[in-house]
């Protein structure tokens, strides 16, 4: 008999995982908000002289966090598919996340026990983070299914209303009680999340791992570029090959350039090469299979190859939105910085005192827009476009989204500048860039992914959400490479050639940044061909 749509019970399970979600999203941006700020002032840098070199560090060091936090969802989201389950690989996962808030509270002037613990936190961080929301999915049938949707919004509200009230308080423990306080609440907000979905373990649904999929992304990709056609070359596997060896090359550099043997060699460190590796991998692996592809035909279904044809059309667009990455991410780093050279405007009466004390805080007006922004834009904004006969498609959403993050850049550049010039700058000004770049981030994020779910088969949605994780990683990637670039003395000279500061420079150069992949995702959004990949009703 079957079982009829809507007569189910919202699963009494779900409440462990939103409870678990709470806590763990103020744990993360509670102490990830408070990073550079403790890095600036601790002993841990101690041996940098105060100023632009301790700043850079310190944003070299948040940056490279936040590739490992974007990163490691790739190894979540293989061990749980293929090993162990979901609710295996995030309990474990959690624990060595617990590890790491330790780490951060007990050895803030410890070098190596402190980068431990950020290294524990990237890895527990991004081990679940592809997982907590499928697996609530997976406490759901067809009998409830409606009910479903209800928690998924949950998910977005907690995970907001988590983040600014982290990024709210997290800044105050650390003024007024100290980094051990200010790291160690997060600490103990981690254990609780753990704790709570840990209760629910005799409740949950537990979806066995798929394991190997014969027909997955990877295995059609190996064999449509070990293929051989009588009578025809394979272009694509030497393009493959050549990125092979690339990688291997910028890996093999770096090692030697460590060891003191390739001194003509930059030294960019491992996390810039290894991304840079890695970035060379997925450019020349996925050209060289979109030129073999075809071959695959025969060996696996048609499907299968049309997916990973899709996956890698979405590639380009997820490049393309890297950049959005780079400036979004550095509210955290650079504006931070920015805004500790501001006047709190405590003498004026509309200015929270008794809450808002440190530029830090500033960032909560990022989730707080958020939960604004998106309701005002579908119920507002989107059907007023729709009336005036402009279609709002999810890449004109994205491109907008992309370009206005410039134009939020270009306004932190101008208060820069107001800064240089020595006048004395009210931080509520930051509020005109954080709501630009909001903005951009609904325009962007919100509809990335929904974009991309309906562009790839269903069997294929899994590896366009590890794929999705890695935009974070490349766009910390462009603020490290522009970080290691401006220390070079020959850039310097021409950034004070302009006539501007080095801080000022980079945020007009990270705004051109964006506008350039802006103009370059109208270019592709034009002849991308849009598919509609929903499941039928």
């Amino acid at each position: 008999m079957a079982t009829t749509a809507g007569t189910g019970h919202m699963p009494r399970q779900i409440a462990y995982i939103i409870g678990n979600e709470a806590c763990e999203r103020f744990s993360f941006y509670g102490m990830r908000n408070i990073l550079v700020p403790f890095l600036i002032s601790s002993m841990l840098l101690a041996y940098l002289p105060q100023g632009p070199e301790r700043d850079g560090a310190a944003k070299d060091i948040f940056h490279s966090f936040v590739i490992g936090v974007y990163f490691f969802p790739l190894l979540g989201g293989w061990l749980s598919d293929r090993f162990f389950g979901k609710y295996n690989t995030i309990l474990w996962f959690s624990l060595v996340y617990c590890a790491g808030h330790a780490c951060l509270a007990m050895f803030e002037d410890n070098a190596a026990g402190f980068y431990t613990g950020l290294f524990l936190i990237a890895l527990g961080s991004g081990g679940i983070k592809p997982l907590v929301v499928s697996f609530c999915g997976d406490q759901f049938d067809q009998s409830n299914k409606d009910k479903a949707r209800v928690v998924f919004d949950a998910f977005y509200w907690i995970i907001n209303f988590g983040s600014f009230f982290a990024s709210l308080l997290a800044p105050l423990f650390l003024r007024h009680y100290g980094p051990a306080v200010a790291f160690g609440i997060p600490g103990a907000l981690m254990f609780i999340a753990t704790f709570v979905f840990w209760l629910g373990r005799h409740r949950y649904i537990n979806v066995p791992p798929s394991g190997n999929d014969p027909h997955g992304f990877l295995p059609v990709v190996r064999t449509a570029l070990r293929a051989r056609h009588p009578g025809q070359g394979r272009p694509g596997h030497a393009v493959a090959l050549a990125g092979v060896i690339l990688a291997a090359a910028l890996l093999g550099l770096w090692a030697l350039s460590l060891a003191g043997l390739a001194s003509w060699w930059p030294d960019f460190g491992f996390v810039i090469s290894a991304c840079l590796a890695l970035g060379v991998l997925i450019a020349l692996g996925g050209w060289g299979a979109s030129l073999q592809l075809e071959r695959a035909r025969g060996a696996h279904p048609d499907a299968a190859v049309d997916g990973v044809r899709a996956v890698l059309r979405i590639l380009i667009v997820f490049a393309l939105v890297t950049p959005f990455w780079s400036l979004f991410d550095q509210k955290a780093s650079t504006w931070i910085i920015q805004g500790r050279e501001m006047v709190i405007p405590h003498a004026q009466a509309w200015w929270p005192s008794w809450l808002v004390q440190d530029a830090a805080q500033m960032q909560a007006l990022n989730p707080l827009l958020v939960m604004l922004l998106i309701p005002f834009n579908n119920l507002v904004l989107y059907p007023l476009l729709r009336r005036a006969g402009f279609q709002v498609t999810a890449l004109r959403r994205m491109g907008w989204g992309i370009a206005i993050s410039g134009v939020s850049w270009i306004v932190a550049g101008m208060l820069q500048l107001w800064l240089d010039g020595g006048a004395q700058v009210s931080l509520a000004w930051q509020a005109l860039p954080y709501l630009l770049l909001t903005f951009g981030e609904v325009l962007v994020s919100a509809t990335a992914l929904e974009f991309a779910y309906s562009q790839a088969p269903h069997a294929m949605k899994g590896v366009i959400m590890a794929f999705w994780y890695l935009t974070s990683t490349f766009g910390s990637l462009w603020v490290l490479l522009t970080n290691f670039g401006v220390r070079n003395e020959a850039v310097l000279g021409r950034i004070a050639g302009t006539g501007l500061s080095e801080n000022a420079f980079l945020m007009f150069f990270f705004a051109g940044f964006a506008f350039v992949a802006a103009l370059a995702f109208a270019a592709y959004a034009r002849r991308y061909p849009v598919q509609d990949n929903y499941r039928p009703a």
